[in-house]
């Protein structure tokens, strides 16, 4: 079992693009999945991974520089997978900007975010406002040749495999994807990890790796309540051999692209994590 491996630097927020590059070519990635959001004019003192995090795109000067992080990344011999964007599919003009952005960037996707689901709107009425928008964000992806893939996410109205493949099915598979992540999955939206693939078929862009666990926690009346983690990612409910196992049988040879946001080091992490992704194709491969 082969497959191709990069990190969406979310998790590398003490890192700068350059160091991130540096760091992942050492540890034998194969690629980079660059983090896409707008910057705040002043530093933060202690990057994390959502407030001043060194190794992201600023999305208001993206396509500005473009051309130099393509550089960057391919001086470390790295592929860029995509560019991992937090926006709404209604935002079609900063939309366009980072698929143009990826075009230069020699990337093949963008992630856009479909609606999320609190209760507050009803879900049928949220389905056809997206797929209506992501009419729009399908002719922009032909227009740049550039995929948008939506991930699949608790809190929205894609959090499983079948609900992500309801909206994506409207669209051209060549245009529009999925990002599989069984860690937001195994908090909300487990399906069959197979099932899945096999409903996904084209539509499958990417894998996303972490894992997620539930934890008790103690009431005041005594009661049970569980609530869902990102945790280490030998140490939760996902059985990445279960997942690679169904990935070997539906054929797939693509990427997968860790996002372990599990306290820890760093660096430790990104050289465990490929590490373990690593031995556990090489034993599938084996027993194939």
């Amino acid at each position: 079992m082969t497959l191709k491996h990069a990190v969406f630097t979310v998790m590398t927020p003490e890192f700068t693009l350059e160091e991130t590059a540096r760091l992942l070519k050492q540890l034998g990635y194969n690629g980079v999945e660059w983090r896409v959001h707008s910057l705040p004019s002043r530093p933060s003192e202690k990057p994390d991974f959502w407030r001043g995090n060194k190794a992201t795109l600023n999305l208001e000067t993206i396509v500005k520089e473009a051309k130099s992080v393509r550089k960057l990344t391919e001086d470390q011999g790295l592929e860029i997978l995509g560019l991992g964007t937090y926006l709404s599919y209604k935002l079609t003009d900063d939309i366009e900007r980072c698929m143009e952005a990826a075009r230069i960037m020699g990337a093949s996707s963008i992630r856009v975010s479909p609606p999320g689901y609190s209760g507050s709107e009803n879900y049928n009425d949220l389905y056809e406002e997206a797929v209506d928008g992501f009419g729009y964000v399908e002719d922009l992806a032909r227009q740049y040749k550039v995929r948008a893939n939506i991930e699949i996410h608790p809190r929205g109205i894609c959090c499983s495999a079948s609900l992500s493949y309801r909206l994506v099915s409207n669209f051209d598979p060549d245009y529009i994807g999925v990002i599989l992540d069984p860690g937001n999955m195994m908090m909300e939206g487990y399906e069959n990890w197979q099932l899945g693939l096999e409903l996904l078929g084209p539509y499958l862009s990417h894998v996303h790796v972490k894992n997620s666990a539930w934890i008790a926690e103690n009431t005041p009346d005594g009661a049970k309540q569980w609530k869902a983690m990102v945790v280490p990612m030998r140490e939760g409910c996902v059985s990445w051999r279960d997942v690679l196992e169904a990935l070997d049988k539906v054929g797939y040879t693509g990427w997968l692209s860790l996002e372990d946001l599990s306290p820890g080091d760093t660096r430790a992490k990104l050289a465990d994590g490929i590490e373990f992704l690593k031995n556990l194709e090489a034993e599938i491969g084996n027993n194939s």
